[in-house]
C-alpha cells in the first residue's frame, strides 16, 4: 500500500476510534511510525485529511443512496439495504459523531453534507412508495414525506444517540443492527398485516446479535442490559 492511501486508513481508523478533534497530525505520524514531515508531504494537515476521507466516503454513499430511487428493491432487499447504509456511515463514524463541529470546521464538507441529507430523504421515500406500489404500506403522500424525514434523521443521528444511551459504545455489529431496528420500527406502524412478522424477525436478529457480543470473551454489557 502506498503512503498516501496508509495515511489515509490510519487517520480513518484513529479518528473513528479517538474522535478527529483529539487526534493529531503528530498522532497519525507516531501511529504509523514515520516523521511528522512525511506525513506532510503528502497531506498538509487535517484540513486536507478530513476532506480526503469524506469525498471517499460521499463517493460511495451516493451510489449506495442512489440505488431505491433509480431501482425498486425487491420485498426482502429492504433489510439488507439498511444494513448496507449503516455499515458505510459505521466505517466513517467520525463523521457523524462531531457532525455538526466537523461542518463548521470543514467548509467544504458543509454542502455535500447537506446533498445527503436530502438523498438520504430521496432513499427513504423511493422505499416507502415502492412499498405502497406492492400493496404492503398504507399510507397517502404526505405521511410518506413525513416518514422519509424521520428515517433520514435517525440514519444520520443514530450513532450519536446510541453512542450517549450506552455507558460504553456499541460493538460495530450491534450498532449497525439497532439503526436499522429503529428505520425498521418507524416503518412498520404502517405495514398492515406484515407488521407483526417483521417486527419478530427483526427483533430476533437484534436479539441474536446482542447475545452473541454480550458472549464475546472480554465484552462489556451496556448499562441499558
Amino acid at each position: 500500500m502506498k503512503t498516501r492511501d496508509r495515511i489515509l486508513q490510519t487517520s480513518l481508523e484513529l479518528f473513528n476510534r479517538e474522535g478527529e478533534p483529539n487526534v493529531t497530525t503528530v498522532d497519525i505520524s507516531n501511529e504509523m511510525d514515520i516523521s511528522p514531515g512525511n506525513l506532510y508531504y503528502h497531506f498538509h494537515g487535517k484540513e486536507e485529511l478530513v476532506p480526503e476521507l469524506f469525498a471517499r466516503f460521499y463517493a460511495q454513499f451516493q451510489v449506495i443512496l442512489r440505488e431505491p430511487v433509480a431501482k425498486p428493491l425487491r420485498l426482502e432487499e429492504h433489510w439488507y439495504y439498511l444494513v448496507v447504509v449503516f455499515e458505510h456511515i459505521h466505517a466513517y463514524r467520525f463523521l457523524y459523531r462531531h457532525i455538526s463541529l466537523i461542518m463548521q470546521r470543514y467548509d467544504s464538507i458543509h454542502r455535500p453534507m447537506r446533498r445527503l441529507l436530502h438523498m438520504k430523504m430521496d432513499a427513504a421515500r423511493a422505499i416507502c412508495v415502492q412499498l405502497r406500489a406492492a400493496g404492503v404500506m398504507d399510507t397517502d403522500d404526505a405521511r410518506i414525506e413525513l416518514l422519509a424525514r424521520s428515517i433520514a434523521l435517525t440514519i444520520t443521528y443514530w450513532m450519536n444517540f446510541d453512542a450517549l444511551l450506552a455507558e460504553h459504545e456499541p460493538a460495530g455489529e450491534q450498532q449497525i443492527v439497532d439503526g436499522v431496528l429503529q428505520v425498521v420500527s418507524l416503518l412498520a406502524p404502517h405495514l398492515g398485516a406484515m407488521q407483526p412478522s417483521l417486527m419478530d424477525t427483526a427483533l430476533a436478529i437484534h436479539s441474536g446479535i446482542a447475545t452473541r457480543e454480550a458472549d464475546k470473551p472480554g465484552s462489556r454489557k451496556r448499562s441499558s442490559q
